[in-house]
């Protein structure tokens, strides 16, 4: 059976993940992890998708962060327009047998077709400039403007007369949302919901909701030729008042021919609403002669609703980008200051004590002691209760050091066991005494290890922490 998984499917995907963040009875914390060495330091193990790889992120768990609704959104790849670049224009046909114009991309999610400027306005092309001969010129002359309704048509050099690109303003990326979700790969995308269709929200204020709100559902907004075809008659002014034939209705069009009798360019004069099958007769076009051979039109139809009142359907926004920032110490000094951190990951509902979904804002993975000593310890050092390491002795690395307290993960000893210090017990870094436990904080770990589900491991070198530093962690998800 031929089947496949469509991009409509990868932005549900994605639109039901984000949706998890705001549900009351699902918790989800980044967490960060790894904070000694790995193998090699300067290339960190790709992640194994595997549960050994899930059951090593949580044995070597640090700190917990929750991730609210705020901090997540839909991201498209950063496609910044720059001078010289050909750009392709929107067009429902993109296939494996149809490829995009400029970039010949065999899907419309790989394609060239929208831009973001340096204003952090987002344009889609709609049409690509072109030559006299027909052929695509680069993009020369940057998009400008925040209208609702009117497109934005560039004079890009090498263009014809009234051939340069067409462009549709879909939104802006606020100055709040490029601060948090804008990389140099990425930039975030919304859909508002203005169009009763898809939520009928009340008017934000912003110019993406006048966009979404004014779009025409089924509109025709431009006219691809395939074909020039051969042997229609020149009219210098072109034909006007051409009908668009389909299932809307009121497109109109002006067919442009050349001097040697094939199909030049059609213009779009009324964009029509409704369309979602559409067609123009060329060779039944009072005038124009009967052609040796026909040309092949094809009028490009809107997304559903129109072009600008989806942003996230209309430009592919499977990927999901989530945002957290680490602030010095974070709450009570749950992530520790005096270490650096390797590994970072997405965890949903991990228990805070027995069967209890976690709710709180930060939690401490690690176990803490107080010693009567710590003269002579380091963070990343590994402690035991006992000179020698064998079955039962307790080991543990640390993880931070304040004053006398000790933050620190258990360890396997060498015959493969797990075990706990306790009150009273000799601490031993190598064969060497460094003082007593004086207590045990029975409060930690603040989470019940190996609880919840780890949906996101990410593998890096270290990330140097400071007491005045702010780290801002931003993961990119593909669906």
């Amino acid at each position: 059976m031929a089947a496949i998984i469509t991009e409509k499917f990868r932005t549900h995907s994605a639109k039901q993940f984000i949706e998890d963040f705001g549900e009351s009875a699902s918790s989800t914390y980044m967490f960060i992890g790894r904070s000694y060495p790995w193998t090699d330091d300067t290339s960190p193990p790709s992640p194994a998708n595997s549960t050994g790889e899930e059951y090593d992120a949580y044995s070597d768990m640090v700190a917990l962060k929750k991730v609210s609704s705020a901090d997540v959104t839909h991201a498209i790849s950063r496609e910044n327009w720059t001078s010289g670049t050909t750009y392709d224009e929107y067009d429902h046909t993109i296939s494996t047998s149809t490829t995009s114009s400029g970039t010949s991309a065999t899907n419309l999610y790989d394609s060239k077709y929208y831009v973001i400027t340096d204003e952090f306005h987002v344009y889609k092309c709609i049409r690509t400039g072109r030559d006299s001969n027909g052929d695509t010129v680069a993009s020369t002359v940057k998009p400008t403007g925040t209208s609702a309704t009117l497109l934005v048509e560039t004079a890009d050099t090498g263009a014809q007369s009234g051939r340069g690109y067409i462009w549709k303003y879909m939104y802006t990326v606020s100055a709040a949302d490029t601060i948090k979700f804008v990389t140099t790969d990425f930039i975030p995308v919304k859909t508002i919901g203005a169009q009763t269709e898809l939520g009928g929200t009340a008017d934000d204020g912003s110019s993406q909701w006048d966009v979404e709100n004014n779009a025409i559902d089924g509109g025709i907004l431009h006219v691809k030729v395939t074909n020039g075809g051969a042997g229609y008659t020149h009219n210098a002014s072109g034909y006007t008042s051409v009908a668009i034939d389909g299932d809307g209705s009121s497109g109109t069009c002006t067919v442009h021919t050349k001097s040697d009798g094939t199909i030049s360019h059609i213009t779009v004069t009324a964009n029509g609403t409704g369309y979602k099958r559409a067609s123009i007769d060329i060779d039944g076009i009072s005038g124009i002669g009967t052609p040796t051979t026909s040309a092949v039109v094809v009028p490009i139809i809107s997304p559903l609703y129109g072009h600008g009142a989806n942003p996230v359907e209309e430009l592919g926004g499977n990927f999901v980008m989530v945002n957290s920032r680490l602030e010095f110490a974070e709450g009570s000094g749950d992530f520790p200051t005096d270490n650096d951190f390797r590994r970072i990951g997405l965890i949903q509902d991990p228990f805070s004590s027995g069967t209890t979904i976690a709710t709180g804002t930060n939690y401490g993975a690690y176990h803490k002691m107080t010693l009567s000593s710590v003269t002579g310890l380091s963070v990343d050092d590994v402690i035991k209760d006992a000179s020698s390491d064998g079955t039962g002795v307790a080991v543990s690395r640390i993880v931070s050091i304040t004053g006398n307290v000790i933050s620190h993960i258990p360890q396997a000893n060498s015959a493969g066991g797990y075990a706990n210090f306790a009150a009273a017990d000799t601490v031993y870094k190598g064969a060497s005494s460094i003082g007593t436990v004086s207590s045990v904080d029975a409060t930690f770990p603040e989470i019940v290890k190996y609880s919840g589900n780890i949906m996101y491991i990410e593998n890096r070198g270290a990330v140097t922490r400071a007491a005045d530093q702010i780290e801002d962690i931003k993961l990119i998800i593909q669906m």
